[in-house]
């Protein structure tokens, strides 16, 4: 009996200690799942923002992920949306340090980089923060105003990345950036392959169709461990318009994209980055029921992966 006590006993310390550890690794934290207006939408006022409106517990923040090292008390973000206020006081809650370490860019879209505003001299006043983008997003920021001002003065620091080349953030942390097919009025757009001690995660929070990539996202979600994907629009019918000429992969295509994975391979799919009208948006819809049905993940403003 008193062998078995002592078993006991060591196992839960090994449990603790392995829990501790864990603990101490670096994660990725979810900061916002909106599409760039943040939901609910300004200028709405329909059945799909009402409630948020009158409700402060369903607005959602927009698109935004964020990589913690307890470690090194290090965190960067990605992409700078117009909520970055609020993801920033998410994030010292999370993490329990600030400030941010640095921001990787994925696009020129208004919900991607305005909060880039936040960090000049008018409010935060950054010195230098590292602020990771491709050559074509460098020079939107470098040649428009009032971007340009925060390179001038300082306040950022503008770091060229390449496509499919790695960058070490630390020895436990390496970002890669590849370019995807999306509307580039302004900049190239880019997705993120985050890899943690040897597990993976990407992120593509905006792209045309995934039939337009010269990727195969069901072989790139099979070779990661969780893929944060565009979930902008549930349905076809979604908005008064023709949504064929909007260049985003549905979710309910993308469900029938993805019906022949693995059910271990589906439960790494997270859909982010969703517009208002997206039903995926309202807790307990039918949309939601569906998706979940169907094996798939919807990302969840504040939730932690651990790697």
């Amino acid at each position: 009996m008193r062998i078995l006590l002592i078993i006991t006993i060591l196992a839960f310390l090994s449990f603790n200690k392995a829990m501790e550890n864990t603990q101490k690794q670096p994660y990725v934290v979810v900061l916002g799942v909106a599409q760039d207006a943040g939901y609910p939408q300004a200028g709405c006022n329909k059945n799909c923002c009402e409630d948020a409106w009158s409700d402060h517990s369903k607005r959602k923040n927009v698109s935004c992920l964020a990589i913690v090292d307890p470690i090194s008390k290090e965190q960067w973000i990605f992409d700078a949306t117009p909520d970055v206020k609020f993801q920033l006081q998410l994030l010292e809650k999370t993490s329990k340090f600030n400030p941010v370490s640095g921001i990787f860019l994925t696009h020129a879209h208004i919900g991607h980089y305005t909060g880039l505003m936040y960090f000049g001299r008018e409010v935060i006043g950054a010195k230098n923060l590292p602020v990771y983008c491709m050559q074509k997003m460098q020079k939107f920021i470098e040649s428009n105003a009032p971007w340009d001002q925060l390179v001038k003065i300082g306040n950022i620091d503008l770091k060229l990345l390449k496509n499919d080349s790695s960058i070490a953030l630390n020895e436990r942390i390496h970002v890669t950036p590849f370019i995807v097919p999306h509307r580039a009025e302004y900049s190239e757009t880019v997705g993120y392959k985050i890899e943690i001690n040897k597990r993976s995660l990407i992120f593509i929070p905006d792209i045309d169709k995934w039939e337009l990539w010269e990727k195969s996202i069901t072989e790139e979600i099979k070779n990661v461990d969780y893929a944060f994907l565009d979930g902008t629009f549930y349905k076809n019918g979604e908005l008064n318009r023709d949504m064929s000429e909007i260049p985003h992969p549905l979710v309910k295509t993308s469900m029938d994209l993805f019906a022949k994975l693995s059910i271990k391979d589906k439960q790494k799919v997270y859909f982010i980055h969703m517009n208002h009208t997206n039903p995926l948006l309202i807790e307990g819809s039918p949309a939601q029921k569906e998706l979940k049905n169907n094996g798939f993940n919807i990302a969840k403003e504040g939730s932690i992966i651990r790697f």
